[in-house]
């Protein structure tokens, strides 16, 4: 297996496991009677959107690492609308396609010092589609949660223009399917 290959597989797992873990943390802290990741939630400034209930249980599409300032680990995920569209190479993407995207603090493994993991969970980033509703955000809806409540105003204001800006042409999406 070639090193890339291999990091590739280490991230991967890393990332799928530090998600699990990071979600029962999340969990732990909810109010009783409050879930932390529920479709019920609070919803995002701006769009409205709220983290999808069972988004755990969908396709992992791509992991990523974000450099300093924030070192971050992510992984995006997609319901079977988004995964299909992707897998295909779909433009527009479909209404009803809902990405979401992890992200961690990165940290050196405490069990294999040449690896980096999962840390602390930072956000959970959500995007919708559904051209009408979101008509004048490219068709995209937006939501950005910390501890699972929503992101301020500012942080809403700033999640459009950084996507139209760089990647309009490939309908708004960042992420590039890891097969």
């Amino acid at each position: 297996m070639r090193p890339i290959r291999t990091a590739y597989v280490v991230l991967s797992a890393a990332l799928l496991v530090g998600a699990v873990s990071a979600d029962h943390a999340i969990a732990e802290s909810a109010k009783p009677g409050q879930a932390a990741s529920s479709a019920k939630g609070a919803a995002s400034p701006i769009y409205g959107v709220t983290i999808p209930e069972g988004y755990r249980k969908w396709q992992m599409i791509a992991p990523a690492e974000e450099g300093a300032p924030l070192d971050e680990l992510r992984v995006v995920l997609g319901n079977p609308a988004a995964v299909k569209a992707i897998e295909n190479a779909t433009l527009p993407y479909p209404d009803g396609a809902i990405f979401v995207k992890l992200a961690y603090k990165r940290k050196q493994s405490p069990d294999f010092e040449s690896a980096t993991v999962p840390g602390q969970p930072t956000t959970v980033q959500v995007m919708v589609k559904d051209s009408r509703r979101y008509a004048s955000s490219g068709g995209w809806g937006y939501g950005r949660f910390i501890n699972g409540q929503p992101a301020d105003l500012a942080q809403h204001q700033t999640c459009f223009a950084c996507h139209a800006a760089r990647v309009k042409d490939r309908d708004y999406v960042f992420t590039h399917y890891a097969p």
